[in-house]
């Protein structure tokens, strides 16, 4: 098993392989395999010691993965919740930050629904 930027990669397709890596998707995958001269469609268990190396080396220097690129994400969070703007105090109230509806649905960012007392309809009178 082939283990590039700390994620030990499954025995599938190699631009399949490679999405496992945080940061790296389809299109970034099949342009590293492009870069690397190896067929997309190749299973990771068939590559050679050589190839997975040269993978590793475009990966290390050509994109930002895992930890560096969780960090830098979480540290643009965090300086919009610093600065205070829209979307800094929609990412501290744990609110839809992309102008989606709250009224209703929004439950992911939300979380399990509030239950508000005497939010009843009043009985009708007859």
């Amino acid at each position: 098993m082939a283990r590039i930027a700390g994620i030990d990669l499954p025995n599938k397709h190699v631009d399949i392989a490679l999405t496992y890596i945080f940061g790296i998707g389809r299109s970034a995958a099949s342009k590293i395999c492009a870069t690397v001269g190896i067929d997309p469609g190749t299973r990771m268990n068939d590559l050679t010691a050589d190839e997975i190396t040269r993978l590793r080396q475009v990966i290390e220097n050509d994109y930002q993965v895992e930890g560096r690129l969780r960090t830098e994400v979480s540290m643009n969070i965090k300086r919009l919740m610093d600065i205070g703007c829209y979307r800094g105090i929609r990412h501290r109230r744990g609110l839809p930050v992309r102008g989606q509806r709250t009224r209703t649905n929004a439950r992911i960012r939300k979380g399990k629904r509030k239950t508000v007392a005497g939010k009843r309809k009043a009985p009708s009178a007859k």
